[in-house]
C-alpha cells in the first residue's frame, strides 16, 4: 500500500492537524483569504482522473475526489491544481469519497466497473469495499470487505457512503436492495435488504437493475437513500425494515446521481442526463419535520449531462462535479473535470 502521507497532509490540513508535515511547500494550503472563495467554475487539471464525487475540506478549502480509472483519491484547489494524496493498491476504482471531519478521515468507496488500470475480468462487478484513511498521517485505518459481508457471490457495486456522528458508516450498493453498516472499527454488516432498495433502471449496454445511488444520514437516526429512478427511502437505522418511500410532490429527474444535505437538512440533488443526453438537473428537496414526504423544486441545471455529483464549496456554495463519466465509458482520454457553482434556491 503506498500511501503519499505528506501529500495528503498537504491537501487537507493548514496547520489544523497536529503532526502534519507540509513536505517541501510548508503553508502552500494555508488559508490565504484569497478571493478564489468565489470562484464559480473550477476546471480541474486533472486529465485521466474521471472522479465520479467530490467532498469538501473547509480547513483546507480543498475538494477531494476519487479516481475511477486509476484508483487514487486527489485534492483539487480552488486553482484547478490536481494532486494525488492517496495511491493504495487496494482500491480498484474509487466511486465514493467522504471526508468524516469529526472522525478525521477520508473514507473511499471501492468499486470495478471493469475500466480502471486495475480491473480485471475477475473482479468485474466483485470488487465492494470501503476503505478509511487517517487524515494527519495517511495511514489506512480499516478496509470492510463487503463482498465477504453479502456472501452471495453476486454482482455489488458502492454508490455511495455516509456518516453518522457517532462514526458509524453506511454504505450503499447500487445493484442489490441492501445497506451495509460499518462500525468505527471498520467491522461490516449488513444493516438491511429490502424490496424498496432494488433497482429497475438499466443503462443500455452497462448496466442492468441499477438501484440506489446516493445515501445521507439525517437527524432522528434516519438514512435518506436516493435512487436512480427519481424516488427516495426513508430507512430508520434502529428499526430498517420499516422502510417507506417519500412522499413526493413529484419524482426527482432520473438518473439520480449525488445528494448533498444543506444546512437546514434538506436536500440539494443532481440528476444526471447520462440517459437522456440533456443538460443535468439541479433539485432542492424540502422533507416535512420526519422525512416522511417533501416537496421537489428544480432550482438550477449543469450543461454537462454526465454530472454525477454535488458537494459543499468555500462560501457555502453547492458545486456540482462534472467528471467525464461519458469519455471513460466509451474508452476516451479527457482533460480534466470541472465543479460547478450551482443554485439550491
Amino acid at each position: 500500500m503506498k500511501l503519499k502521507q505528506s501529500a495528503i497532509a498537504l491537501a487537507l490540513s493548514a496547520v489544523t492537524v497536529p503532526g502534519i508535515v507540509l513536505a517541501g511547500t510548508t503553508g502552500a494550503l494555508a488559508n490565504t483569504g484569497q478571493t478564489l472563495q468565489t470562484a464559480s467554475t473550477i476546471e480541474a487539471k486533472g486529465p485521466g482522473v474521471f472522479p465520479h464525487s467530490a467532498d469538501y475540506y473547509p480547513g483546507s478549502q480543498k475538494f477531494v475526489t476519487g479516481s475511477l480509472a486509476h484508483g487514487t483519491i486527489s485534492s483539487v484547489d480552488l486553482k484547478g491544481k490536481v494532486r494525488t494524496i492517496i495511491d493504495d493498491k487496494k482500491l480498484v476504482s474509487v466511486q465514493a469519497v467522504r471526508i468524516d471531519t469529526k472522525g478525521n478521515r477520508i473514507l473511499a468507496g471501492n468499486v470495478d466497473y471493469g475500466t480502471a488500470e486495475r480491473s480485471t475480468d475477475a473482479t468485474k462487478f466483485k470488487v465492494a469495499g470501503v476503505a478509511a484513511y487517517q487524515i494527519g498521517s495517511g495511514r489506512r485505518l480499516w478496509y470492510a470487505d463487503l463482498n465477504k459481508v453479502a456472501k452471495d457471490d453476486k454482482q455489488h457495486l458502492v454508490a455511495d457512503v455516509t456518516v453518522a456522528p457517532n462514526g458509524t458508516a453506511y454504505a450503499v450498493d447500487q445493484l442489490s436492495s441492501t445497506i451495509f453498516r460499518i462500525d468505527r472499527d471498520g467491522k461490516a454488516s449488513v444493516l438491511v435488504s429490502h424490496k424498496l432498495l432494488a433497482g429497475n433502471v438499466d443503462v443500455p449496454n452497462f448496466l442492468n437493475n441499477v438501484g440506489m445511488s446516493a445515501v445521507a444520514w439525517m437527524p432522528g437516526n434516519i438514512l435518506i437513500v436516493a435512487k436512480a429512478d427519481g424516488s427516495l427511502v426513508r430507512v430508520p437505522v434502529d428499526n430498517p425494515k420499516q422502510a417507506t418511500k417519500v412522499k413526493l410532490s413529484t419524482n426527482l429527474s432520473a438518473l439520480t446521481a449525488g445528494i448533498r444535505v444543506l444546512p437546514d437538512k434538506s436536500l440539494a440533488v443532481v440528476s444526471s442526463g447520462l440517459l437522456s443526453g440533456k443538460a443535468a438537473v439541479v433539485q432542492r428537496v424540502r422533507p416535512d419535520r420526519s422525512w416522511r414526504s417533501a416537496t421537489v423544486k428544480i432550482t438550477d441545471t449543469v450543461t454537462d449531462p454526465v454530472t454525477s455529483s454535488v458537494t459543499p464549496g468555500p462560501g457555502g456554495r453547492t458545486y456540482a462535479l462534472s467528471g467525464g463519466l461519458a469519455a471513460l465509458l466509451a474508452g476516451k482520454p479527457n482533460d480534466g473535470f470541472t465543479l460547478r457553482s450551482v443554485n439550491v434556491r
